[in-house]
């Protein structure tokens, strides 16, 4: 069984507390009808079973529709609820472990923030990375100091041959900037999430996202 095929152009990163009080499905069903290529769900506080249930909710709406899901971090979730993947960061489980534990038919990304984090990717096992933040977020507390486009387009030239997207504070009004560091997608939370009209909003940033990429 070989790896669902992805799309980084426009990924959304989501939990149920990003939606501003309505239903994650319903925001995510928006947003998708919106242009989103990729959804990743995050729920760093839930237990791995409710994680799962949410996670199934949301593959019966995607995958219908041509979208992987990704799982963060909570790789038994991903497995339990039968989605495209799940993506680590740098506190989580370590790639290598994440990979033996997913098998080869399952999407892995990893999120890198620095150039000592971007030494230490080992390309075999990653399918994608998520490059930042590039701009101060709110959304994430624990985020690492901002990369500014100048950083990451430095750590995105380190590993030119993996799929990369970048994220953190990312919205219409800057996303030809974002997309000129070489990256293939932009990750969204709140431009998306937040919106009054996540469909708008995500029609938007992938118009932006479209005129900005080369070719």
């Amino acid at each position: 069984m070989s790896r669902p095929a992805f799309d980084l152009g426009l990924y959304l990163v989501i939990g149920r507390a990003d939606c501003a009080g309505r239903p994650l499905v319903e925001v995510v069903e928006r947003a998708v009808a919106g242009g989103v290529t990729l959804v990743q769900l995050r729920e760093k506080q839930a237990a791995s079973a409710e994680v799962a249930t949410l996670a199934r909710s949301l593959i019966a709406l995607l995958r219908p529709r041509g979208v992987p899901l990704i799982v963060n971090d909570d790789i038994a979730a991903a497995l339990a609820a039968g989605a495209d993947g799940a993506h680590v960061g740098q506190q989580d489980l370590g790639a290598a472990e994440a990979r033996r534990r997913l098998g080869i038919e399952r999407i892995l990304g990893l999120s890198i923030s620095n150039d000592a984090e971007a030494e230490a990717v080992e390309p075999a096992l990653v399918d994608y990375l998520g490059i930042g933040p590039v701009y101060a977020t709110p959304t994430k507390t624990d985020a690492a100091p901002a990369l500014e486009p100048a950083g990451v387009a430095r750590l995105r030239r380190r590993w030119p041959a993996i799929p990369a997207c970048a994220i953190g504070g990312i919205k219409a009004a800057n996303a030809a900037e974002v997309m000129a560091t070489g990256v293939d997608g932009l990750a969204v939370v709140s431009a998306i999430a937040g919106a009054e009209d996540p469909r708008a909003a995500a029609a938007a940033l992938r118009q932006a996202m479209l005129r900005a990429r080369p070719g």
